[in-house]
């Protein structure tokens, strides 16, 4: 219970620091006398979804490996790191603290002056004409799969005996920065199911009509770099342990 629990505070942390960035202070925000923009924009969104890893990382990683992502999950179920008991209880764990954490940031935001839901709301994941760079479905789905396999190829490397340990933390989460620099004009950026979930339950329309690309193309993402990762990186001394 407590790796589960783990996994749901750290899921919690993740959504709530990288959703709520996006939405409390993504945009131009006037708080100063003079009216300055505060916004922290693009580069701090994506940083502030990648230190919330890198602090999750350090923080519960000796607990529960720092999964925090249904994708990475699988992933490592697929390339035997993890058992199917243990697979099922994270994944429902990150659901969880992601809904939880979605729904206090619904709770923060209704106290903000004008607040209405609107479509794709509290940070919630799309695509499409009215989403941001309104992309099409095709290169959504490309780019989730795509950045999702890069990064768990880079959770692979840097947790395996090849790598560095030490630094894993810190390498998932500049990874995850980069990740976002590239995908949040295209999906808002994704990568988690869980992170895409809880947004879109509680925001619903299309936000909810679209989970299911970021619930699919992570996970097959992630498989993939599973698959290679156990078919030609992986140490005869890791694939017998």
């Amino acid at each position: 219970m407590k790796k589960y629990l783990a996994e749901f505070i750290g899921t919690f942390s993740l959504v709530l620091f990288g959703c709520g960035a996006a939405v409390v202070a993504g945009k131009t925000i006037p708080i100063t006398v003079a009216d300055a923009p505060t916004g922290i924009g693009l580069l701090g969104i994506s940083l502030a979804f990648g230190f919330a890893v890198v602090v999750m990382a350090y923080a519960i990683g000796p607990i529960s490996g720092c999964h925090i992502n249904p994708a990475i999950t699988i992933a490592m179920l697929v390339a035997k790191k993890i058992g199917l008991k243990d697979a099922i209880g994270y994944v429902i764990a990150q659901l969880a603290g992601a809904t939880l954490a979605a729904f206090a940031l619904l709770e923060i935001q209704k106290g903000a002056p004008g607040f209405s839901m609107g479509e794709w709301a509290l940070g919630a994941n799309g695509w499409g004409p009215g989403y941001l760079g309104g992309y099409t479905t095709t290169a959504a789905f490309i780019a989730e799969t795509l950045l999702t396999f890069l990064f768990l190829f880079v959770i692979f490397a840097t947790t395996s005996k090849l790598g560095n340990s030490n630094m894993a933390g810190l390498a998932i989460g500049l990874t995850l920065v980069l990740i976002h620099l590239l995908a949040i004009p295209i999906t808002g950026t994704s990568v988690n199911p869980a992170r895409s979930f809880g947004p879109a339950i509680l925001a619903g329309g299309k936000a909810l009509q679209q989970l299911w690309l970021f619930m699919v193309a992570p996970v097959v993402g992630g498989i993939l770099a599973a698959l290679l990762w156990r078919g030609v990186f992986e140490t005869k001394e890791e694939a017998a342990a």
